[in-house]
This record gives structure tokens, C-alpha cells and sequence, in this order.
């Protein structure tokens, strides 16, 4: 399967009016758009359009609920504990960036606890949420059980992603990753493409390596035994035991410390799935002047884009730089889109009754 380009604005207002069509808010429609087409600016396929096809049907089966309003069912001046009440992540997941965010703004640091919530899109827009304030953000989701502890064959943890967005020139810092070796939609993408995962991503019910993409996804979605490895693969011997570590860190910010639940029960509670989150904003200027932490982080990141380089290698990117440059890039150029999430795209505006005309144009 190719690719095609839709234009960038076009495909935004696509979004946008298809949560309209389902009951959100202009408002809450814009926001869930925004954190949807920000993964296909920073070059995450997985977590962009051809993600819309589960948004849609999370709403038209109930299991996300338009109309819910997240309630603070506990809170100090730094902190919250936010039940979201299944409402839609990305629309709960602004709000509670922004309580952290006015916390860290009136006491140094904020951090908000969100339990009930649903999949949110990528970690990293809240991040960069506190670093467009001056801040330091920090952002984490637990997510449906699909990691494979080291030694096991049963998946008991989410992908788990962690991000962190931090001011710097003039280039920011900004990382977000999953706690897997990569997270399902990867394996989304790939199944579209037809392509084989590569040894070392998956495994199948026995808890054996596989490259067998269709039979990882439906061990997944069957709960049939399985799944994806975490960050380092199957054994010690490359790290393995320390992604499952920090998908433990992210259970534990998350599930644990909202009072909801962890990564085995999500979507297993017959109400919505049950995700939970971490949000959190920190005024770095807590520990010295701003200023001259911002200046320091600057000149450190840039002597590792100096460093000297590998052989055959030209460039040492930090995080973030690859990402700040293809946004600019696509807005220029247009989305690239699978085309077999532009027939999913299509079936969505049929749904819906969406003029042809209004469907975004191949560029």
C-alpha cells in the first residue's frame, strides 16, 4: 500500500468536524484535532489520522462519553486528583495540563492525577503544553495491558509512554516515547503496509520472538497471550528489564497514585476503558535564577549536536529537532497518509455525511 499527501489545514477541519458531528464543543473538537494531527506533524503515524477509525468507534459504541465532565475529587496547591468520568482523553487531558500548569505558575510545581480517562493521543502535547509557559513538562498514560514483563508471556502492562518537554536555544527539548519497544500502532501501521514486524518487537502466545504482524495484533485484541516486548527486548541481556521497569514507574504515577486502575483492567471494567494519567508542570526557576538554567541546558544540548561524529554519520540530533523540523515541512507539503486510512478516512466522512468537496484534497 503507498501513500498519499492531504493538505495539512484541510485534514485539521476534517477532524474537527467530525467530533462536531458526535456532540463535542467547537472548543473540545479543535482540541482533540490538534493533538490527532501534532503526531502526523512530528512524523508519529501511529498515533495520527489512522487513529481516527478507533476514535469513532470509541464514540458511536458509547464507550466514550461526549457529554462527561471531569470532576477534582481531591487537591492541595500543588496537586489534583482529576475523575474524568470517561470523557474524552484529549479533552481532559488540556484541562488537566492547564491545573497544572496554573499550579506550577502559583506554587512552583503542578501535578495532576487522572483516573477514568480514555487514550489521549501523544504524551508529548501536554509536555510541550508547559513548555510554550516557561515550564518544564512532564506527561504519562497507562494504556491497555500489551507489554510482556522480562520472562513472561502474558502481557500485564500498557505501552506506558513518558515525556518530557524542557525550554532550550534554540532548539527545545522535547522527548516522548513509549515504554515498549514501540507502541501498538506501530504494529497498526505495519499490518496496513502488510510488512513483517522485525525480530525483537513482538511475541507470540508461547512467548516466543515473532514477525508475524496479524497474529500479534490478534493475540492482542483476543487476549490470547503475547504481545510487545518492552524497551530493550526479551532478556537482560539488552536492557529488557528496564523498560518493564519504567512501564512500573508510569503504573505507578498513573493508576496507582489516581486511585484507578492499572494496565490488566483497563477496558476490562464494563465502563469505558479506565485510563489513567500524569500530568505535570514544574517553574524550574525553583532552583536558581531561569535564566541561567535555561542558558546551561542550551549549551549543553548544543556540544552533543557538535560531538563528534560516528563514521559515515553527518548529524547528532537531539531530541526534539527532528520533530520541530518536519512540522514545518508538512504544514508546507501535506500529511502522508496510508491508503488504506484514507478509505477508513472516507468511510468516516460517509458516515457522517460529509460533502465530497469537503473531504481533504490529495496535494
Amino acid at each position: 500500500m503507498g501513500y498519499v499527501y492531504l493538505d495539512y489545514r484541510e485534514l485539521l477541519r476534517f477532524c474537527q468536524s467530525v467530533f462536531c458531528s458526535y456532540g463535542f464543543s467547537e472548543t473540545e473538537a479543535e482540541e482533540i484535532a490538534d493533538v490527532i494531527l501534532a503526531a502526523d506533524l512530528n512524523g508519529i503515524e501511529s498515533h495520527g489520522v489512522q487513529r481516527m477509525v478507533r476514535y469513532v468507534f470509541e464514540l458511536s459504541s458509547g464507550m466514550v462519553d461526549v457529554h462527561a465532565k471531569p470532576e477534582i475529587v481531591h487537591e492541595t496547591p500543588i496537586s489534583a486528583v482529576l475523575d474524568a468520568h470517561n470523557a474524552m482523553g484529549q479533552v481532559v487531558g488540556h484541562q488537566a495540563m492547564r491545573l497544572a500548569i496554573q499550579k506550577a505558575k502559583t506554587s512552583g510545581c503542578g501535578m495532576i492525577e487522572v483516573r477514568n480517562s480514555n487514550h489521549y493521543g501523544i504524551a508529548g502535547f501536554y509536555t510541550e503544553m508547559a513548555r510554550e509557559e516557561d515550564l518544564m513538562g512532564i506527561c504519562m498514560t497507562n494504556t491497555e495491558k500489551i507489554m510482556v514483563p522480562t520472562y513472561g508471556k502474558q502481557p500485564m502492562i500498557g505501552t506506558n509512554p513518558i515525556a518530557l518537554s524542557m525550554p532550550a536555544d534554540p532548539i527545545p527539548f522535547l522527548f516522548d516515547c513509549a515504554t515498549t519497544v514501540v507502541p501498538r500502532g506501530k504494529f497498526e501501521v505495519y499490518a496496513k503496509r502488510g510488512d513483517a514486524v522485525p525480530v525483537g518487537w513482538g511475541v507470540d502466545e508461547k512467548g516466543l520472538d515473532s514477525e508475524d504482524t496479524p497474529r500479534i495484533l490478534h493475540n492482542i485484541m483476543e487476549r490470547a497471550g503475547g504481545g510487545i516486548l518492552p524497551l530493550g527486548g526479551s532478556s537482560e541481556k539488552m536492557g529488557g528489564h528496564k523498560g518493564y521497569g519504567l512501564g512500573m514507574i508510569v503504573e505507578l504515577f498513573t493508576g496507582i497514585l489516581s486511585g484507578g486502575i492499572t494496565s490488566d483492567q483497563v477496558y476490562q471494567t464494563g465502563n469505558g476503558s479506565g485510563i489513567c494519567q500524569s500530568y505535570i508542570a514544574i517553574d524550574y526557576g525553583l532552583f536558581g535564577n531561569k535564566a541561567e538554567i535555561r542558558a546551561s541546558f542550551s549549551e549543553y544540548l548544543e556540544k552533543i549536536r557538535n560531538a563528534a561524529k560516528a563514521e559515515g554519520c553527518s548529524r547528532i540530533y537531539t531530541h526534539g529537532e527532528k520533530e520541530i523540523e518536519m512540522r514545518a515541512e508538512r504544514r508546507a507539503n501535506g500529511i502522508p497518509v496510508n491508503e488504506v486510512t484514507l478509505q477508513e478516512l472516507h468511510k468516516i466522512a460517509e458516515d457522517i455525511g460529509d460533502q465530497a468537496a469537503a473531504f481533504p484534497r490529495i496535494v
